[in-house]
């Protein structure tokens, strides 16, 4: 046995390491990208094969290809899909314009392992060709934005519907356990009228369950494939049957309802719906740094923040400051969703840099938006675990700043007037004097009906409870 092997391309030959089940285009795009460091994600690498095992049964049945060789090719998938060569997939993210370099790494690789499973050698591509035969009737302009579609569903599927629903649970779980509970609500960070602290985390729960929505409609116009429209849209060298089929064929591999796009090449040029999909992860991202900067700012203390809730303190927050704990899942987050942000404005912008027909920043697209998808439903699971659902409450804290609230003032504006109550709550700020006892000292209202009328749970309680 030698050490390496030797394959030809239409630039010429080259050696390759004889381990080795990627090809000669692969080796090209080694030496010519490196770049990051990074390789293509997992779940992006499945959507890949999956692609390639429907076409495969689709073009075997059809004829396009043999029998042997489109059962080869769906056993090898299957195999790497199980979790068998993947070290195999080596392309740095930034790499050719639409994705050829990554997508001809998996055509290599499964073409290898079938040639195996049929006992010929690596890099022999006789009876199973990358081009020929794994790549029958495609192109990397159909299947890159098919791949990034199919990734995007398997990542929500897999990653971030689980977190979501486990953290509108955990939020749900948590509005009924505080909902007697009146704490002092903040408006510009100033002291506002009372509200339940139950009825903040129904709130966290609300917002979440409107992004799990929006999300999920934006997932619709990913079922829409443009697969089968081979090189520009028009399905050359692909069988007549071949679109319908293999989006049925495709979809029932990853148990969603696809289908052919009205216009094959509309869906291969346009990258709106990764844009829509996008901007509805960078929407929840965006209210998850709201509800990360509340929780922190609600934990503020211990003896000089607010200290109305506790988080769960799950490391030591100081190399100097011994007994210090810090919000530090809280922060975890906003930093994830930071990320996120950003990685949305570099969808917007290589989106809009397609030119006729075919967008060449796909392979950035296909990075950054399923793992945008991946980070964030690790990190909202991390959130719920290992804090949303050991929050306790101290309920003494919210009680006493409740109480203390010159916003209560606001109560009486209906008895004693705006201005009245203006120089209430103005002398209680000056004096220290309670609002209640100055009302009473003033004779501006008898005390049975202030009672009545700055009673904190009435003042808390939602209109629909």
């Amino acid at each position: 046995m030698t050490d390496y092997r030797r394959e030809k391309d239409s630039m010429g030959d080259r050696d390759l390491p004889a381990t080795a089940y990627y090809g000669i285009q692969t080796l090209r795009a080694i030496e010519n990208f490196p770049i990051s460091g990074l390789k293509p994600l997992a779940t992006y690498v499945d959507a890949c094969l999956l692609i390639k095992k429907a076409a495969a049964k689709v073009n075997g049945d059809l004829g396009c290809i043999t029998s042997e060789a489109s059962r080869s090719i769906q056993s090898a998938a299957d195999e790497i899909l199980q979790g068998n060569l993947r070290d195999q997939f080596v392309v740095d993210i930034y790499q050719a314009g639409a994705g050829t370099s990554h997508h001809m790494n998996i055509n290599e690789v499964l073409a290898n392992r079938a040639l195996e499973i049929l006992g010929d050698v690596k890099g022999s591509y006789a009876r199973i060709s990358p081009n020929d035969h794994v790549n029958y009737g495609q192109s990397t302009n159909d299947v890159i934005p098919t791949a990034i579609r199919v990734g995007a569903l398997l990542a929500l599927d897999h990653t971030l519907y689980p977190a979501l629903a486990k953290s509108i649970a955990a939020t749900t779980a948590k509005a009924q356990e505080f909902q007697n509970i009146v704490k002092s609500g903040r408006t510009h960070l100033q002291d506002a009228v009372p509200v339940r602290l139950g009825d903040s985390f129904a709130a966290f729960a609300q917002i979440l369950t409107d992004h799990q929505r929006r999300i999920q409609y934006a997932a619709q116009d990913l079922m829409q494939l443009g697969l089968g429209g081979s090189a520009a849209g028009t399905g050359l060298n692909t069988h007549p049957q071949y679109r319908q089929q293999v989006a049925t064929v495709l979809g029932e591999l990853i148990g969603h309802p696809l289908t052919p796009a009205p216009h094959l090449m509309a869906a291969m040029q346009s990258m709106a719906p990764f844009v829509a999909m996008s901007g509805a992860i960078r929407n929840l991202a965006q209210d998850l740094v709201k509800v990360s900067h509340d929780l922190r700012l609600m934990d503020s203390g211990p003896k000089t923040g607010f200290k109305e809730i506790q988080l769960p303190p799950v490391q030591p927050g100081s190399s100097i400051m011994p007994g210090k704990y810090n919000p530090v899942m809280a922060e975890m987050i906003s930093m994830v969703c930071f990320q996120v942000m950003g990685y949305d404005q570099s969808i917007a912008l290589a989106a809009q840099a397609g030119q006729l027909e075919l967008n060449v920043m796909m392979p950035l697209i296909a990075y950054n938006l399923i793992n945008s998808i991946e980070i964030l439903g690790n990190a909202l699971n991390a959130l719920t675990e290992q804090c949303l659902i050991k929050i306790t409450a101290n309920a003494d804290r919210c009680r006493d700043y409740a109480e203390g609230s010159l916003a209560l003032v606001t109560a009486l504006n209906n008895h004693i007037g705006y201005l009245n109550a203006a120089a209430v709550a103005k002398e209680s700020l000056e004096t220290g004097k309670s609002l209640r006892a100055i009302v009473l000292e003033k004779n501006l209202m008898e005390p049975e009906l202030l009672a009545q009328v700055l009673d904190l749970e009435k003042m808390s309680q939602l209109p629909f409870h």
